[in-house]
């Protein structure tokens, strides 16, 4: 059972490693379409595309890094981001440097 915890701890940890969060995914689109979509505003370096162990499907949201500040920035210049049909949710995630999130837990 610890172990459990410790994996979803480092998990949580990775995941602030990633620059944007994209929600409201339709189900037939998969991370290779994705990557391919958010290719046009640069390099993804990574595409985690969490999936229900129970039902097999992904879970209709992901985390995209990708490698320069500047290609995170024409990712959100554009609105509305539409795959399928569906306007897809995006949230850029935000960075905290170490000694920052020491002293908002103090």
């Amino acid at each position: 059972m610890a172990a459990a915890s410790a994996a979803r701890t480092v998990g949580r940890r990775s995941r602030r490693l990633f620059d944007i969060f994209v929600a409201e995914i339709p189900w037939t689109v998969s991370s290779k379409e994705l990557k391919e979509y958010f290719s046009q505003f640069g390099s993804v370096q990574r595409c985690q595309l969490p999936f229900n162990r129970d039902t097999g499907f992904h879970r209709r949201y992901c985390w995209i890094k990708f490698s320069t500040p500047e290609e995170v920035q024409n990712v959100l210049q554009k609105d509305p981001h539409i795959l399928e049909g569906s306007k897809l949710a995006l949230k850029q995630q935000i960075r905290r440097r170490h000694s920052q999130r020491k002293s908002q837990s103090d």
